[in-house]
């Protein structure tokens, strides 16, 4: 009896199900077995479920070493309304974390006076009671208040603090000994590991989240020492200054910024760049760094051919603080950096970090292109002063006003539109300052100042004139495809 076409294939498929079950001599298809020692755990397990790590276990085990910070401080400013930004600032050397915060609001008129409470989180490190935390939970401080774990509660004095990697050192004094945390090695850190962070989200007390190392190196316009771990381990306003765990039980990181318009977008300080600052801030309550003097910003391919550099490279100086050891050595705005005491300069981020990690008094090789010519000089560096109001630095004509400025080339004034003529564009607007009263913004290009037209830095000098006395100021500037005045009252 003949089988239809239809018979012949079932009959096919019943005999290799019938092989495949006989388990012996039969045909056998393989995937290849997992390689992960987890997995092959996992399917051992009765059940057959995939299970996570058991975060249970670990978060037991840290959070008595893990404490809530408030705060209260007593602000005496202008009241503050929310600012967005603007787009990339070139670095001062004594710019602070902290300030990347500020530059999300500015000043409007009148005065008060803010009673603030801030919270924040913060981890021991030592039985004594040495406590690690962000700069911007304790700065300006009026009261320290620490709570553990176990509600026992300690006033705290501020140890030392660093602005620009942004980390603090507090004391309690506890009649007993207390429970620490190991410090890891965040440079052994891998993106995709599992972590976990504890801290005090929205004064909630204790909270325990976890995720995963979702980058490394991340640059979020944080300073010099701009190199945060990024996770997608849930923090929140209050976490500032508590732990990011391994599995180990390890601090690798300490949380400190997150992204207000995104979903899993957490950053974190690594651990090893807070170890190199911990002895300093405990035996003198300060970091000192080497200064130059001056602020850098990116080289972008326009600007690169511009500046006559062959490719993307160096940090270009945007200004050279007067009497600075940048200004001795002969640096000026427009140079490019490429070198710095024997290390390439790829980006703006490279020099600041090298700037800031030698030690005063050295000196250092610094190569640099000039109008396309390469250069070599030799700058002495000196301690990082402390930070004054660009208003009241000497010798910058529109310091005044808030404004720096630097030239913009032929090259690029054409790709803007501006004929064939240079131009001078702004490279910083102090927030609060008349500039930044009257809207103006980095990337305003200026064409005339009180109706003379401005080809350079020194026309835009000169055509100042009475400014620094308090006469008004009248400027003509292009923005995108749009040309406007704009008038600007200094200071007096």
């Amino acid at each position: 009896m003949r089988l239809s076409t239809y018979n012949r294939y079932a009959a096919i498929a019943c005999l290799c199900l019938l092989i495949a079950a006989s388990g012996a001599g039969g045909l056998s298809v393989s995937f290849g077995a997992p390689k992960a020692s987890f997995w092959t755990e996992v399917s051992s397990r009765p059940t057959g479920r995939v299970q996570g790590p058991n975060f249970a276990e670990v978060a037991e085990q840290l959070k008595p070493a893990v404490v809530n910070i408030s705060t209260t401080q007593v602000i005496k400013g202008p009241s503050q309304r929310f600012r967005g930004p603007q787009g990339p600032q070139p670095f001062d050397e004594r710019d602070s974390f902290g300030e990347l915060f500020e530059r999300f609001f500015r000043g409007s008129a009148g005065q008060r006076e803010v009673h603030k409470g801030n919270l924040g989180s913060g981890f021991i490190i030592s039985k004594d009671g040495y406590i690690i935390t962000n700069n911007h939970v304790v700065d300006h401080a009026a009261d320290i208040k620490v709570s553990l774990s176990n509600a026992e509660e300690f006033a705290a004095k501020v140890v030392g603090t660093d602005p620009q990697t942004e980390v603090a050192l507090i004391k309690i004094d506890a009649q007993h000994e207390l429970p620490v945390v190991p410090l890891g090695d965040s440079d052994q850190l891998r993106v995709g590991e599992w972590v976990i962070a504890i801290g005090n989200p929205f004064g909630l007390g204790q909270t325990v989240t976890a995720g995963i190392t979702s980058a490394k190196g991340r640059i979020i316009g944080a300073g010099a020492f701009d190199d945060f771990i990024q996770t997608d381990a849930s923090i929140n306003p209050g976490n500032s200054g508590g732990p990011l765990f391994n599995l180990d039980g390890e601090v690798i990181g300490i949380n400190t910024a997150i992204v207000p318009t995104g979903q899993g977008i957490g950053f974190a300080i690594p651990i090893n760049l807070a170890k190199e600052v911990l002895n300093p801030l405990r035996q003198k309550g300060r970091v000192t760094r080497g200064f130059l003097g001056i602020q850098v910003q990116e080289v972008g391919p326009m600007l690169a051919r511009s500046f006559g550099i062959e490719r993307q490279r160096g940090a270009l100086v945007a200004y050279v603080q007067p009497g600075s050891p940048g200004e001795r050595a002969g640096i000026k705005t427009g140079d490019v950096i490429v070198e710095f005491n024997g290390h390439q300069i790829a980006g703006v981020h490279d020099l600041p970090r090298l700037v800031a990690n030698t030690p005063p008094g050295r000196n250092a090789g610094v190569r640099l292109i000039r109008q396309g010519q390469e250069r070599a000089l030799r700058v002495q560096i000196s301690d990082t002063p402390k930070k004054v109001s660009r208003k009241s630095e000497p010798g910058v004509p529109g310091e005044e006003l808030g404004l720096r400025v630097q030239e913009l080339k032929r090259d690029a004034a054409q790709e803007l539109g501006l004929t064939n003529s240079p131009a001078v564009v702004v490279t910083d607007v102090e927030e609060g300052s008349p500039a930044d009263e009257s809207g103006m913004s980095r990337g305003d290009v200026i064409l005339e100042v009180n109706r003379h037209q401005v080809v350079n830095v020194q026309d835009f000098h000169a055509a100042l004139g009475d400014s620094a006395n308090g006469k008004s100021v009248l400027m003509l500037i292009r923005r995108g495809d749009r040309t406007v005045y704009v008038g600007l009252q200094p200071e007096t």
